[in-house]
């Protein structure tokens, strides 16, 4: 079984994003089987992580998903590796509010649940001595996670790496100092509404991740991190798929537009024996004639509205695929296509697909966050009526209408009811949830 580590940070922006991948992008290169996996909900990481490994990056999630299905992951990833690097999300403790001694969904809860020893982030800007305090702080919180190494990023100096290298010496000598790494401009990671513009947009993502490799190589010390990971301790499962199959010939629309798909659904389909038949609507590419579902991920279409608008073959076969009796579901961007009018952040309204009766606006936008309970309202293509989900809703799109029935009824992460969410007609069915686990 491959050993594992987390790679994790007091708080976003830390920089572990940007070590994750030069790590990945090293060890690959020098002919390791490295694996990886990004804790929580996020879609972005993951595609930058699989560009780096050349390995498809599943997200594991303690609060979204069945620990059966967190289990079957974790044994997927070793199977065939060497090493797993999992990636932390947002800082190390830091998860959903729900009540104390019940999984959040933290990196934290993750490194309990396998095992896996922490390799720290810190930004060391402005700190000397203090770095010490946070490194010993966040190493001494909870008992049952192992903080076994740091590294410090932003440094610049020999005498703010000696300064800061002394001080965690005497506060925390147990943890293992790895390396320093510099300011490097090249690193910087654009973004835009939803998290850092996606891999699948960047020209230069092969440039980038060698750089980061590069930078990686010259100041960390690698052997002494990979040397820190161990074997979880999950003992692997078989698990049913996250999502029932939709059908036994699935068109998955794929492109800038509609890219925001976890590794874990379509590899449980695979498994149940469905086949995938990707297509592209910003390519104005139909779902394909003998799929017997159609599932449009989440995405930009709102930063290509005009041209799917436009894409009357695209249109015109998703149309034809509800008509012939095909299930078609749509997640946060893909259930905005199938309603009738998308409002782009300019104000100009396009028409989509008509499927549903949901109009959403980009001219008045509203955050809406966080992680999703949801139980189905009424027999579909995810299944009867009651059956349970869990997700996320990450999205800035304002609702103008919404007429029909409704799909889910959802609850926060803490059980306080929020209503209902999406619509449902038939075979038909979309909302704003991005579906994790089925429970």
């Amino acid at each position: 079984m491959a050993k594992g580590l987390i790679i994790a940070a007091p708080s976003s922006g830390s920089g572990k994003t940007s070590l994750t991948l030069g790590l990945l992008r090293l060890l690959a290169k020098q002919g390791m089987r490295v694996a990886s996996a990004k804790v929580g909900p996020d879609y972005i990481d993951p595609a930058f992580h699989a560009a780096a490994s050349g390995r498809a990056c599943f997200n594991l999630d303690s609060w979204a998903m069945r620990p059966e299905t967190v289990a079957a992951l974790a044994g997927t990833l070793s199977e065939d590796a060497d090493l797993v690097i999992c990636e932390g999300v947002m800082g190390l403790f830091d998860g959903a509010f729900v009540p104390v001694g019940q999984p959040d969904g933290s990196t934290a809860d993750l490194a309990q649940l396998t095992g896996w020893p922490v390799v720290l982030v810190i930004d060391g800007r402005g700190m000397t001595g203090s770095a010490a305090a946070v490194l010993a702080g966040f190493a001494a919180l909870r008992p049952d996670v192992s903080v076994l190494g740091v590294v410090f990023n932003r440094v610049v100096g020999e005498r703010h790496k000696a300064a800061i290298a002394e001080a965690c010496r005497v506060a925390c000598p147990r943890i293992r100092l790895l390396g320093f790494l510099p300011p490097d401009a090249r690193l910087e990671m654009p973004s835009r509404h939803l998290g850092l513009v996606q891999a699948c947009e960047r020209p230069d993502l092969a440039a980038f991740l060698d750089d980061a490799a590069d930078l990686v190589g010259r100041h960390l010390d690698i052997e002494a991190l990979t040397d820190l990971a161990v074997p979880s301790r999950i003992r692997s499962e078989r698990a049913a798929p996250v999502l029932p199959p939709l059908g036994h010939r699935i068109a998955v629309a794929a492109d800038p537009a509609f890219a925001f798909v976890y590794a874990a659904l379509l590899d449980g389909w695979r498994q149940a024996g469905a086949e995938i038949l990707p297509f592209s609507p910003l390519a104005d590419q139909a779902p394909d004639s003998s799929a017997d579902a159609v599932y449009l991920p989440g995405g930009y279409p709102e930063l290509h509205a005009g041209r799917l608008a436009s894409n009357a073959v695209f249109l015109d076969g998703l149309r034809a695929a509800a008509q012939r009796g095909a299930s078609v579901f749509g997640e946060c961007g893909g259930y905005m296509v199938l309603g009738r009018t998308l409002v782009d952040a300019q104000g100009v309204g396009h028409a989509m697909a008509g499927l549903l009766g949901v109009e959403t606006s980009f001219a008045q936008r509203r955050i809406h966050l966080g992680y999703r309970r949801a139980s189905l309202c009424a027999d579909g293509p995810l299944g009867a009526a009651g059956g349970g989900f869990r997700g996320h809703e990450f999205h800035y799109a304002t609702v103008l209408r919404e007429d029909g029935a409704p799909l889910f009824r959802i609850q926060d992460a803490g059980g306080t009811g929020l209503g209902t969410a999406g619509l449902t007609s038939g075979r038909l069915a979309g909302s704003f949830v991005h579906l994790i686990d089925r429970r």
